[in-house]
């Protein structure tokens, strides 16, 4: 697990910093001209934010002390992991392609990522109370 969830969060770093760019340059106009400009913006915020907790994830699942709690810290990255690709994913497919339905995925993937946040919250407290 610890490096899936490594390699996931740099790969999703990289998604994000090449569809950042790739969004503020190549898609500008058309971003704009749909006043989905935004939606793309928060996809890549997302998906940038999420790349890092799955960096994250993947160093405290290295620690020795991890022990039980390394299954919070798998539910956390498969929420993670998921709840990026679907939230981040279907918000710049939105912004793409206009179609307003996708709108309502996009907090399947919202309520993953708080999942992925309280399993990493309740990993973090069964951590630290090994020492």
């Amino acid at each position: 697990m610890l490096r899936l969830w490594l390699v996931s969060g740099a790969v999703l770093g990289f998604v994000g910093v090449a569809a950042g760019s790739f969004g503020a340059h190549g898609l500008k106009a058309l971003l704009e001209a749909n006043g989905q400009a935004a939606n793309w913006e928060t996809a890549v915020r997302y998906c940038l934010f999420h790349a890092l907790a799955l960096v994250a994830t993947g160093a405290l699942f290295g620690l020795p002390q991890a022990g039980a709690a390394r299954w919070l810290l798998t539910v956390a990255g498969g929420s993670f992991l998921v709840g990026t690709l679907v939230f981040s994913g279907v918000l710049a497919a939105l912004a793409l392609s206009g179609v307003r339905i996708l709108g309502a995925i996009v907090p399947i993937g919202g309520a993953l990522l708080l999942v992925g946040w309280a399993c990493l919250a309740a990993a973090g407290w069964g951590i630290g109370s090994t020492e």
